[in-house]
């Protein structure tokens, strides 16, 4: 009978270590993402940052999403989500994490895990090239339309800056979608990173007919990527970052896009 009562105890201690083994599994974003071997990376399209070139997604987010998971021995996967909704898709765990021309605000910092920032960006107004001189003060843009990508940094400036005080603004789903508007003529000028001007207006792009207009800079910022509050795969990104870094492997991405100028690191 002792025999029995110490062997059902030992099973007992068993079970304890195997379910704590099985609940710090379960906690820890690195050893999820490890075991399963990728890490879903949320993104909206836009150059440079993640782009398509025929069937294949390229871009500056893309090749150092790639180069980052790489060092940390698991495949990037890449899932289009809509921007309005990337913190309900990262906490329902639809994906690991949100890599694309990222704000760093205070507010999400509160909500979520993020990075050490990577690269510089501002908010920037673009028009027609013919509507740029006249765009250039709060009082041209009277009844203006003006659009941004619905909770990004570009709308909280046309909806909160003096600048913008007298045009009449709409939310888009996406900065792609805001320079089609003022492309088409639907929307006189559109608030949009800095960074999304470099790779989709001007000569050689969709929108050549597009300019940014040269006017007061708006909300500087910096980029970094959002990964779920109190997630342990964060310091382990930064690491890796840190060595890209070093390598001179993030600079050779950026320069490839045009960015190099605007790192952080």
């Amino acid at each position: 009978m002792k025999k029995m009562t110490k062997l059902l105890a030992v099973l007992f201690a068993a079970l304890l270590v195997l379910t704590a083994c099985g609940q710090a599994r379960t906690d820890s974003d690195a050893a999820y993402i490890t075991e399963k071997g990728e890490m879903i990376v949320g993104m909206t399209l836009f150059a440079p940052m993640n782009y398509y070139e025929g069937e294949e997604l390229v871009g500056f987010e893309t090749e150092f999403a790639n180069a980052v998971a790489e060092k940390l021995g698991v495949t990037a996967k890449f899932i289009e989500i809509d921007w309005n909704t990337k913190e309900v898709e990262l906490a329902a765990k639809s994906i690991d994490c949100i890599w694309n021309g990222m704000t760093i605000t205070p507010e999400r910092e509160e909500a979520m895990s993020i990075s050490t920032p990577y690269m510089q960006n501002k908010q920037v107004v673009v028009a027609k090239a013919e509507n740029a001189d006249k765009y250039k003060t709060a009082e041209a843009l009277e009844g203006i339309v003006v659009v941004a990508e619905a909770e990004s940094a570009g709308e909280e400036v046309a909806m909160e800056h003096e600048f913008f005080k007298t045009a009449s603004y709409t939310a888009v789903d996406s900065q792609a979608k805001a320079l089609m508007e003022v492309s088409s003529g639907t929307a006189g000028a559109c608030v949009v990173d800095y960074v999304a001007s470099i790779g989709m207006i001007g000569e050689g792009t969709d929108y050549e007919n597009l300019v940014v207009v040269e006017t007061e800079e708006f909300s500087p910022e910096q980029y970094g990527i959002a990964f779920r509050k109190g997630s342990d795969i964060t310091e382990k990104v930064n690491a890796a970052i840190a060595e890209l870094a070093k390598e001179g492997k993030l600079k050779e991405i950026a320069a490839k896009y045009k960015l190099a100028d605007l790192l952080e690191l």
